[in-house]
């Protein structure tokens, strides 16, 4: 005998689903002014965690933007008690040849980073980033050159700037007043704490957290320009031998040396941990994202109840003609899962074109996927919450009264 199902009443069954899903589709498009409510609150959700969440990630992004630009070390050799890439605490210049002495260690150099102010010629000052690389091989330079070459750091007093600092904060006074600034180009010079330096280059790098233009030179001319320390080794750029685990390497050089050691992306995560236990940029933007979720909820649960209470006659003659609660329930999540499409993709669109149209200015900004399944998840939330409170009235309802009166 045979047990498989009857393609008969399969057919019927497909047949009856197709009618029930047109039914529903007709239901929430008919009804233009709720379904526009219904979309516009899960477009302000989506609105309003996407862009929010891209801002808190572009501004956290921002924190480690300088480790991200340096880009071959593989490991970060410094003080123990360093907390993020801003907290500068040198070392003493015999901790360099203590790491190149470690196994493993294939190269390491020095790094200066530090504070500095640098005078105008209308004689206002402005604090810069002063990076000092290796004299010899320069590693941990800017990313990308926009005029010059970064060779040209061996020339005397010769920096490079970043071109934000170069356009804005670093720029000559305007010709006439009132008039634009003149940013800084190849030739000019500056006045770095009672030093000239020539600037023989533009360079375009990540944006900090702190927005200070950043200033680069050689190690051995950082340290001229520094104020005087004892101590002025802030960090120790370390490449991993072939083969050789960053991690592994990071637990012999602690061993031997005392120092801390993190890969590039520990200590990321180490700056990036910083900023979030100790400054309230997570609770301010939690709470926008708290705040969009909410509101989108409120909107949406309260458009699409007032949608099914008007409806409200519809379901209960479907349900009169022996369609299930099941089925009745399958409607609705169609029905929420077309508008949640929908307001997902305005407002993450609306987002992405804020986004685009911000990316020349500081707003910190940064939209990966993972953002989006997150507020995808979200929306899938609303809808699915606003459905089922929706519901809740047609599981009760019977079918006799539609007919009443």
């Amino acid at each position: 005998m045979w047990c498989g199902s009857n393609p008969v009443w399969s057919s019927k069954g497909k047949e009856q689903a197709r009618r029930m899903n047109l039914i529903a589709l007709k239901m929430i498009f008919g009804d233009r002014a709720k379904f526009f409510g219904i979309v516009m609150g899960v477009t302000l959700a989506s609105l309003v965690i996407t862009q929010q969440g891209a801002i808190f990630i572009g501004l956290m992004s921002r924190t480690f933007g300088f480790i991200s630009d340096a880009g071959f070390p593989d490991v970060w050799v410094m003080d123990r008690k360093v907390q993020f890439i801003d907290d500068v605490k040198p070392l003493q210049d015999t901790k360099l040849y203590e790491v190149r002495g470690v196994e493993g260690v294939a190269w390491a150099v020095p790094l200066y980073k530090g504070m500095i102010r640098a005078r105008l010629e209308n004689g206002q000052f402005q604090n810069c980033n002063l990076i000092g690389l290796d004299d010899a091989t320069l590693v941990a330079g800017p990313p990308e050159m926009v005029l010059g070459r970064l060779e040209d750091l061996r020339r005397a007093d010769s920096v490079i700037i970043d071109v934000i600092g170069a356009e804005d904060k670093l720029a000559r006074p305007p010709a006439t007043p009132g008039g634009p600034r003149i940013p800084l180009t190849v030739g000019d010079s500056l006045e770095l704490n009672d030093h000239r330096a020539i600037v023989v280059g533009i360079c375009k790098g990540s944006r900090t957290f702190q927005s200070q233009p950043n200033v680069y030179t050689t190690y051995s001319r950082a340290t001229t320009f520094a104020p005087r320390e004892r101590k002025l080794l802030t960090f120790v750029l370390v490449k991993a031998a072939p083969g050789l685990d960053p991690e592994v390497l990071c637990d012999r050089i602690v061993r031997t040396t005392g120092l801390a050691a993190y890969t590039r992306d520990q200590f990321k995560w180490l700056t990036v941990s910083y900023f979030l236990k100790y400054t309230g940029i997570p609770i301010n933007f939690g709470i926008a994202v708290f705040l969009g979720f909410t509101i989108g909820t409120v909107i949406t649960g309260f458009m699409f109840y007032s949608f099914t209470i008007d409806n409200l006659r519809f379901f209960g003659t479907l349900k009169a003609m022996g369609v299930t609660n099941g089925s009745l329930m399958r409607m609705v999540l169609l029905q929420a899962f077309v508008v949640g499409n929908i307001g997902f993709g305005l407002g993450v669109g609306v987002a992405s074109v804020f986004g685009s149209s911000m990316k020349e200015s500081q707003l910190a900004f940064k939209l990966p996927w993972q953002l989006l399944i997150v507020s995808g998840a979200a929306v899938t939330v609303i809808c699915v919450a606003s459905a089922m409170l929706s519901m809740r009235r047609v599981f009760i309802l019977e079918p006799a009264v539609v007919f009443k009166g």
